[in-house]
Formats: structure tokens, sequence, C-alpha cells
């Protein structure tokens, strides 16, 4: 290690001298052929954690270093109490693997320190039953395959109340779970070496210099082999036979099992996204409710049939949608796009767009129901912030002191307010840079459609008129769609490259800023990634709903970007179908890329270790050398599977006005995503670390300020990019008297007014078509036709605006006004009305609490009563008063 990395490593004031750390007091042992062992080789002491190291270097000098820092934090595990066990490899006579063991006082003094609750006494309450119960209950494994857990009152462990507590196994009170994270935690703290008057410390140096090269838990036996030793639960042998086996694809989740066996942080993962999957079948099936209305009533759309009609649309001439190169074309021609938008630009919509406004409010609503039914069957109702304990990287740190405000304390810091305030400058700094960044990369995608749109203008139709092969698609391959299509396979493949490179900017900004506990590291982290995120996927979409086609002037003076390119418009029927089309790529794209990476990379990285470091047949691999072949989960491995749940959670609500299929295709990834997840994390990487969690942190406030942000977009996506709006418009106040002859209200005529005149004699030179492209029936036409309410040329304000487009715009910002104020008003009131925690689970944690106390209370008067016995009896023997009763 240099001496750069050396002056990194994290340092902390020492209380003990270098020579209080005894060395070499490990014990060495040959594997004794029990492949599923978790025991040292006497069977008895339970291996809580395995560290592995390489027993050679490539240098003697890198040797030396790595050894001394080795021996020297081994010895201060075992100062701190652990037992440690060395084993050789069976596959690689390099590797050593260290086992650790946590004895059972070391355990006590560490659960205490970790404020890990603990059975005091079986619970006697009667338990709550749900009106689902009788339909979900045959949907969950078996209580003989999978045994219900006991119930338990709980408290906070003491050691010196050890009594209080239900311990009818001592080697059986701390589950492995429970054990894994304590031997984690100490791991975490203990010093690898002093100078001076300086402790180093810090695990994860250790792993990142190569000192160890991996730390695990170990899983109980094999996924797909049942193990015969007699005390294995078979946890992992459970999980995946009946939670992650493409078998079990209808069960529900057994909850309870994930979270003994990987932790509650995992567990409310899973949780969540079950939850989340039940909700979206929902909101799915009204969703293609919608999509199928939209489909069977295209034909009939007034719309359509008016652009479908050889007498109406094959006699309206449109004007050319670029310079020179573009040439006259009937607005039939866009017959099957306009059928297609028909399918999404109808009433359904709307009324889906008001339910998923509904939708949202209510699954975040029932979604802290649950959450809280979680955090009182798993006992995290009372996880505080302050129980939480400092990260290392953070204890390293602390070399300034401040008054605690709360303790009045003195405390050290590893900051003054100035750098604290430096660090979060320079954060939000670096943020807004790469926004910035992403913004540009998105404005570099708009011109390639700008330019691109000219080049498919001039070739992709002489192309498809000429060629007779490609004759059946020229009905449905347009300038634009071919655009729109291009740009968003260009977006997505930004996107993904990006989004590497995204990640590491904001691990580096989070580690800068030097976050107190994991928690607070997380929502960090979790503010940017997700901001990075939105700004990622979101963007090309916003651009398409808000600004395409909204400044792009007339024909006879349109609107230029960088002074060359032509503002690219809207199909004629406005550019909703090309939101879909971005919609339903960048949606379908990152789901089959993130389960293609979630499946094939594990594996495959799997077969290519095994096949390098495949040993004879006969030989016999231990339990921890199987799980050291398979592959780390990384530390912010659950970060990615949330973030990419809550941004297609964004696609799901803020553009489902434009897409009502999103929820089902949200649906089917979610339910693989459910089985490739626990698919992975059961077969193909080591076991997690457990970690405590009380809800799914950071991501509910985010997902709440998504929901917020919904009813706004799909408000404005209804009225600015779809052409509802300018429908009923026409439809109650154009199409009668006196804007009309007529004197019922229809919408026979719509697209007619819908579409401005422009005389072809105000084309300007560089503007006007050339002969050349000028189509055979274009003969004696003077006028031309395009999208937008202007007055016509023969009008004293010619090209300005009609009153027809002043009546729209009121109408727009009048329905997003209205819309949004019942929407909002709705979401308040159904969020008064359920509350957080349900009433009957208030009483049952308030009965809980109250029990458990008068059970501690009970007990301390008990063991005080069996301490003063001895006393009060010798008392009693030498007072000789008889009326004196000293009796307890």
């Amino acid at each position: 290690m240099s001496e750069a990395e050396d002056n990194d490593i994290l340092e902390l004031d020492s209380e003990t001298e270098e020579g209080d750390v005894e060395m070499n007091l490990m014990t060495d042992a040959e594997f004794n052929g029990n492949p599923d062992s978790l025991f040292f080789n006497d069977g008895k002491r339970r291996i809580d954690f395995v560290l592995v190291y390489e027993d050679e270097s490539k240098s003697a000098s890198e040797k030396k270093g790595s050894q001394r820092r080795r021996e020297f934090f081994e010895g201060s595990l075992m100062n701190m109490g652990v037992e440690l066990e060395a084993t050789q490899s069976v596959m690689d006579e390099k590797l050593v693997y260290v086992k650790v063991h946590m004895p059972f006082e070391v355990l006590c003094t560490y659960a205490e320190v970790l404020h890990i609750k603990l059975p005091i006494q079986p619970n006697d309450l009667a338990p709550q039953s749900s009106a689902y119960n009788c339909f979900t209950h045959h949907f969950y494994p078996s209580e003989d395959v999978i045994a219900k857990e006991a119930d338990f009152f709980t408290a906070p462990f003491q050691k010196d109340q050890l009594k209080c507590f239900w311990v009818k196994d001592r080697e059986q009170f701390f589950t492995p779970a429970m054990r894994s994270r304590m031997a984690y935690y100490i791991l975490s703290r203990a010093p690898y070496d002093v100078k001076g008057n300086v402790k180093k410390f810090g695990f994860n140096k250790l792993l990142d210099g190569g000192v160890y090269k991996a730390a695990y838990p170990l899983h109980d036996c094999r996924f797909n082999v049942k193990s015969k030793e007699p005390d294995c639960p078979n946890e992992r042998f459970l999980l995946y036979n009946e939670w992650a086996h493409p078998k079990s694809f209808y069960k529900m989740q057994p909850l309870d099992l994930i979270r003994k066996y990987f932790g509650e942080k995992i567990g409310i993962y899973f949780a969540w996204l079950g939850f989340y999957t039940v909700m979206l079948t929902l909101a799915a099936a009204v969703g293609l409710g919608c999509f199928i209305y939209g489909y069977t009533t295209r034909e009939t759309s007034t719309w359509s049939k008016e652009v479908c009609d050889p007498r109406i649309g094959g006699e309206i001439v449109m004007c050319p949608q670029c310079d020179e190169i573009c040439p006259y074309w009937r607005l039939n021609t866009t017959c099957e796009s306009s059928k297609r938008l028909c399918i999404f630009d109808n009433y359904g919509t709307l009324v889906f767009a008001i339910f998923m406004s509904v939708w949202v409010t209510l699954f975040l609503e029932f979604w802290k129901r649950y959450q809280a039914e979680l955090e009182h069957d798993w006992d995290t109702v009372e996880f505080l912030q302050q129980e939480e304990q400092p990260r290392p990287e953070y204890e390293a740190k602390c070399i300034y002191e401040r008054v605690n405000p709360v303790t009045q304390e003195t405390e050290k810091v590893p900051y003054t307010a100035c750098g604290k305030c430096m660090r979060v400058s320079c954060g939000i700094g670096t943020v807004l840079f790469w926004v910035l960044l992403i913004i540009a990369s998105v404005v570099g995608v708009i011109v390639y459609r700008l330019a691109m749109f000219i080049t498919f203008s001039s070739k992709l139709r002489s192309e498809l008129y000429n060629r007779k092969e490609l004759e059946p698609f020229k009905e449905y391959v347009t300038p634009q769609m071919a655009t729109s299509i291009t740009a968003s396979i260009i977006s997505f493949i930004i996107i993904m490259i990006l989004n590497s490179v995204y990640e590491k900017v904001a691990i580096w900004i989070t580690d800068f800023e030097l976050p107190r506990t994991k928690t607070e590291y997380e929502n960090s982290l979790t503010l940017k990634m997700f901001l990075f995120q939105f700004v990622n996927y979101y963007s090309s979409c916003f651009y398409i709903a808000f600004f395409k086609g909204k400044v792009v002037g007339y024909p006879g003076q349109p609107v230029y970007w960088l002074g060359s390119l032509r503002n690219e418009e809207c199909d004629p029927g406005g550019c909703l179908t090309e939101l879909t089309t971005q919609l339903s790529i960048i949606m379908t794209g990152k789901a089959i890329w993130n389960n293609i990476q979630e499946v094939l990379l594990p594996w495959v990285k799997n077969l290519m270790f095994r096949h390098c470091t495949q040993v004879g047949s006969e030989k016999v691999i231990p339990r921890w050398e199987q799980d050291y072949r398979l592959q780390p989960i990384g530390k912010l491995g659950l970060f990615y599977e949330y973030l990419e749940m809550v941004i297609q959670f964004g696609f799901v609500t803020l553009f489902v006005a434009s897409f009502p299929l999103a929820p089902l295709l949200a649906l089917f990834n979610n339910l693989c995503e459910i089985r490739v997840d626990a698919w992975k994390i059961t077969t193909q990487f080591r076991r997690v670390v457990p970690e405590k969690a009380q809800d799914i942190g950071a991501w509910q406030p985010i997902l709440q300020g998504v929901a917020i942000l919904a009813v706004a977009t799909n408000a404005a996506i209804i009225a600015f990019t779809s052409d509802m709006i300018p429908r009923l418009v026409y439809y109650w106040a154009f199409s009668v008297s006196p804007y009309s002859d007529g004197s019922d209200h229809t919408m026979t005529g719509y697209i007619n007014s819908s579409l401005s005149v422009f005389n072809i004699a105000d084309f300007k030179e560089t503007i006007r078509p050339s002969e050349e492209i000028t189509p055979y029936w274009f003969n004696n036409i003077t006028t031309c036709r395009y999208r937008d309410f202007r007055h016509p040329p023969s009008h004293p304000n010619q090209y300005d605006f009609s009153i027809y487009h002043w009546h729209v715009i009121a109408a727009k910002l009048a329905f997003m006004i209205v819309v949004e104020h019942i929407v909002y008003f709705t979401k308040f009131m159904l969020s008064y009305m359920i509350p957080d925690v349900p009433e009957a689970l208030k009483e049952q944690i308030k009965r809980e609490r109250y029990l458990t106390q008068v059970i501690l209370h009970e007990t301390n008067i008990k063991h005080f009563k069996e301490l003063m016995k001895p006393i009060a009896d010798n008392l009693q023997n030498e007072i000789e008063e008889p009326e004196l009763d000293l009796t307890l």
C-alpha cells in the first residue's frame, strides 16, 4: 500500500498502546470433510462471518505490509472477544478462509450496543384477522413447509437483565441474521494499525486495499439441495422452492422468512415491491379497458373518418413541413397515424388520467398502513435514528470538537460549520453541473431530430414511392415517425451510457459530504441519483409533451434553431402519438436491458469463476468455499433495485395520459422482477449482511413528490399535447351559431376548422418547395393548409391568431386549473380520511408496550427479591422481636 493510500486510511484517537494488541492467536484447522457444516471443526462454535485472503502478494514489501495489517486486525478481533479459525482452501492453495465466531457474552454486549429487540414473553394477544385472508391464504406457502414464526413481546436487549428475556437455548437466542449483523459491526470497528496515539480502522479499507479478498456471512445450505445437517434450518432451500423458483410465480411472498434470512431492509423492499405490483393490477385493468375502448372506436371517430375520407382529407392539401426539399402532401396520407392517435386521444384517456391521480394517492396511503403493520410485526416501530451507529468512515474522520445541542456534552465531528458548508456547496455545484450536462445531451438529440427530419423528408418518401417492395409501408412510415423512432432509440442509448457515469459522480459527491450514518448516506445518495435519473429519463418526454410543435410559426414565417434548422412540427393529429412511442421504447428497452443484466451477468460471472476454479470431483468443497464462488451483491445493490422501480413508477404516473398501457407493461415487468430479484439474491449472490430498516427511507417522499407532479403533467398533456380541448371547444362553441350556420352541436367539420389557410404566393423564395418535387396532382392550387388557428390570407389581420385560438388557450388554462384543484382536493381528502396507522394496530402497539413494561417491571422486582431473600432471612434470624416480619 502506497504512502498516499496510507494517509487516506480512516483514523481515530487510540485508547490503547500498540503493544496491547496480541498477534497470532488464531487457531489453524484442517477441513473436516463436512460440506454443509456451519460450525468450526469442533462442531460447536457457529460460523458468524468468513474472511478470505490470499497468502501471497506480488512483491515482498506488499506482502509484509498486508500481512502486518491482517495480523494486527485479527489480533484486535480476538482482543474484543471474537474467536477465529483459519482453514486452507480446498480449491486454491493460495486462499485462506478465516472463520469468525461470536461467543455468547460478546453477542450480549453488542446486542445491547445495537439496541436489538429480543423476545421477553410469548404474545398472548389475539392476532388480527384480515378480510382478505380467506382469499389470499390459498396463495401462501403451506405452514407445513414454512412454519409460522412464533410471536413474542420484545424489548431492547440489556445485558444486566438477561433473566428478563425468553432464553430457552443460548445458542438459538440470537438468530443467524442477528449474529452476522453484530459480527459485521465489530469487523467495521476493529483497528488494523496503530501509529503513535492514532488507531487506523475501517474494514472496507482492508477489502479495497486487497488485504482481504472477501467478507460475507454464510448461506445455511445449497439452494437446490436440502442439507442433511440436523441443526440446519434449510431456509435458503425453502426460499428458493417457495419464492425464487419460476414455478412459484403465482404465490405470495413469504415475507417473514425473507426478513428472518436477509434482514428487515431487504424484507421491506420486497414487501413494497409486492404491494406495488398488486396495486398495479387495478391500474393495468383500467388502463387496458381504456385502450380497448380507444381501439374499438378509432374507426368511428369523427377525426379519423374525416382525415381518411377521400372527399375531405383527400382534398385537403397540406403545406410542406420543411424548406425547399419537402413537397406538398394530402391530409389523408396520415390516415393510419390518425387512427392510432384516436386509440390514445379520447375521452377514456381523460377518465383514466384522473383515475390514476386518485390511484397513486390510494397506493401511497395504503402502503403507509401496510408498512405500519410490518413495523409492528418486525419490531421496528421504535427504531429511532439515534439508535443507528455512525459509519466507520465518519467516526474515523472526527478530529474537531463541538457541544452537542441535545446532550450538551462535548463530541467529536469530522468538520467545522464552515467545512460542512463548503462540502455541501461543492456537492450542489457538482450536481447542477451534471444536470446541465444531461440537458445538453437532450438538446443534442433535439438537433439530431431537426436535421434528420429534413433528411427523411427528402429521401424517405422517394424511397417508399419508387421501390415497389416498400409500397405497403408508405401509409405507416412517415418522416415524423421515422425521426421519432430513431431519436427514441438514440435517447435510450445515451441514457444507458450516462447512467454509469452519473452513478460514479453521485457516489463521489456523497462520499465527500461524509454523512454520519448509513441511512443518511443512502438518503443523500438517493436524492442525487434520482435527480440525475429524473432529468436523464424524463427530459426527452417533457420536450415532446410540452415543447415540440408549440413554437413553429407558420409556413410563411417559420421559427428556426441555430439560424438554419427549422423547428419541427407535430403531426396534424398532434404530438401525443410520438410521446406514446417514446414512452413505450424507453420503458420496454429499460425493462429488457435491466432484466438481462440482472440475470445474465451474475450467472455468467459465476459460471466463469467455477470453470476457472474447478477441482476434481473427488474433493469435497466446504460451505464457505461454495459461497466464495458466488458474486458479492455490492454496497448499493438494493439501492439500484429501488431506483429502477421508482423510475418505472414515474413513467406509470407522470405520462400515463398519453399511454394507458404503461401500468400493464409495468405489471408484467414487476411480476418478472420479483422472481428475478429473488432468484438472484438466493442463488447467485453471497448472503447479504442483514440490516435493520423501518421503512423505505428517502424513497417515500420521492414517491409523494412524483405523485403530486403527476397531476400537473397529466393535466398539461391532456390540455396542451392532446387534441381533446380544441375538439371540445369546437363542439360546444364553434359548431353552432354565431360561428357556424348549424344549430346542433356536432363534430362534423372539425378538421376544416382546425387547419388554417396559407397563400402559396406568400412563400419566400428560400422556403418555397422546388418544382422537381411538386406532386403530379398539384395543379392550379393556390393555397395549402397547416395546423394552427390563424386568420386566412384575405383577412385584414392575415396570419394573426384568430378568436378560435384564444378560446382554446382559455379553455386549456381553465381545464388545467379546474382539474388540478379537483384532483388535489380529492387527494387531500383521501389522505386525511385514510390514517397512516390503523386504529386497531395503534391500540395493539399501546397494549404491547404496556405489557412489556409490566413484564420488565415484575421481572426486575422478582430478581430483586431473589437477591434480597438471603439478607432478609439472615436479618429475620438475628432479630429477637417476633412481631417484626421481614418476609419478602
